[in-house]
């Protein structure tokens, strides 16, 4: 009786060790959100004849634009990726909403526009962001797997 409940203690205890093993050794998923290019543009020294220009590599798959942008970031924000089999272009605009408590009142804002981006193989993008004459407005552009 002694001995079978050592069998089923070490059998318990094995099976903890193998799936712990599996999960080490097991690839891993990519964490959501994964940051592939971040653009932070509070600077005109930033800017040649008020065009941003960069390039990065990005692999084939799905991304998404997002912005950190205020009250003093550019009204439109235009935006081209380009590569050699891949071509992208859009227009965001600003859109500030009001939020009031009772006590104070604030803003928010964001960016409206196509944020989604389908890159289908790995390639070297230039990206040129183009604030209309507003380089002294402060945005983040990030592009987010």
């Amino acid at each position: 009786m002694v001995l079978a409940v050592k069998k089923i203690i070490l059998g318990m205890v094995a099976v903890a060790v193998i799936g712990i093993v599996a999960l080490i050794v097991a690839p891993s998923e990519k964490a959501p959100n994964t940051e592939i290019y971040h653009a932070r543009l509070a600077d005109p020294k930033l800017y040649q004849d008020g065009i941003f220009t960069d390039s990065f590599h990005v692999k084939g798959g799905s991304y998404e634009f997002r912005f950190v942008p205020n009250g003093d970031s550019p009204q439109l924000l235009s935006i081209t990726l380009n590569g050699p089999s891949f071509s992208f272009s859009e227009d965001y605009e600003l859109e500030g909403t009001a939020h009031d408590t009772g006590i104070s009142e604030y803003y928010t804002w964001k960016y409206l526009g196509d944020n989604t981006v389908e890159v289908a193989e790995e390639q070297e993008l230039q990206i040129t962001i183009n604030p209309h004459g507003n380089t002294m407005g402060p945005v983040s552009v990030y592009l987010v797997e």
